[in-house]
Parts: structure tokens; sequence; C-alpha cells
């Protein structure tokens, strides 16, 4: 298992135009050189060729195609669940909590980033679930940004809705 060992590492390390050269050593093992040994008889080796692959240039995009290719989205899902659209959101403190629906799941450095009222809202996190503190009743709207950095990678569509508030003289 040695000499075939060996006899392959001969093979990957030598130039492909170089001679190969098989005798027989004196304690009668066969031994393989790039050189013929001096005062030895040695045969020449004959190799196969070396297997090849060429590489293919790929095909440069047409600025046809280019144009009309739209800007792939990180994520095929982004949306934030659990407000209500058809009634007031009831929140007598003015403090609840939104999810976020996304797919695949958030990568690496993103983060989640509110935005009430087109503004940011609250710190960047990496959890789904977020939660906003004394919203002022009356209508509002919210999406949610995933976020690289300062760098927006996408952003949800914004949900309109309302907060009621009970106010006691």
């Amino acid at each position: 298992m040695g000499r075939s060992f060996l006899f392959l590492l001969l093979l990957i390390a030598l130039p492909a135009a170089a001679q190969i050269y098989k005798y027989t050593d004196a304690n009668g093992n066969t031994a393989y050189s790039n050189q013929p040994p001096d005062g030895v008889t040695a045969q020449p080796v004959d190799l196969p060729p070396l297997n090849s692959v060429e590489p293919q240039a790929a095909p440069a995009p047409s600025a046809q195609n280019a144009a009309s290719e739209q800007p792939r989205q990180a994520y095929e899902v982004l949306e934030l669940t659990g407000l209500p659209t058809t009634e007031a959101l009831r929140a007598n403190n003015g403090t609840f909590t939104v999810n976020v629906l996304i797919k695949p799941r958030l990568q690496g450095p993103h983060l989640f980033r509110l935005l009430l009222d087109e503004q940011p809202y609250g710190q960047p996190v990496n959890v789904p679930i977020l939660q906003l503190v004394n919203i002022d009743r009356g209508l509002h709207s919210l999406a949610v940004q995933v976020i690289d950095g300062e760098t927006v990678v996408q952003q949800s569509p914004s949900v309109t809705f309302t907060v009621q508030r009970v106010h006691t003289p």
C-alpha cells in the first residue's frame, strides 16, 4: 500500500511533461523516480494523458434581460400580523404587541425595525414579536423593516389602524 501511495503522490506532484522511471532497488523493491538512478536499469513508464476540463465562459446577459429583471427581495413574505383592520384596537394604556410574519427566517445580521407613522420606533431587534408602549389614541400607520446596519433590506406594506383608549375623568 505504501508503494502505491508513493506512486500516486509522484504522479500528482510531477509536472505533466516529466518522465517517470520504474526500477528495482538493491533490496528487490520496485521503486519509481523522475530520474533514472545511476548503475541500475530503469524502464520509462508510459502514463495515460491527464484529464482536464476547459472552463466555459458564461453567456453575457443581454441588456434586454437585465432591464426586464426586477430586483430580488431577500424575503418572500414580510408583513405585520395581530392588528385589527376593520375595528379599533382597544388598548387603554396604549400598549400592545404585533407579530412579524417572515419567510424564510430572519438572516444573520438582519434586524427588525418598526415604523410608526413613517418614523422609526424603538430599538431594532431580531425577534418577530414587537411591543409598542403608550401609543396615543387615533389613526396610525405601522410597518416593519428588515435592516442590515443602517441599510433597509426590505419593508413590509403599511397597516393603518386606530387606537382606542378609554379616558376617565
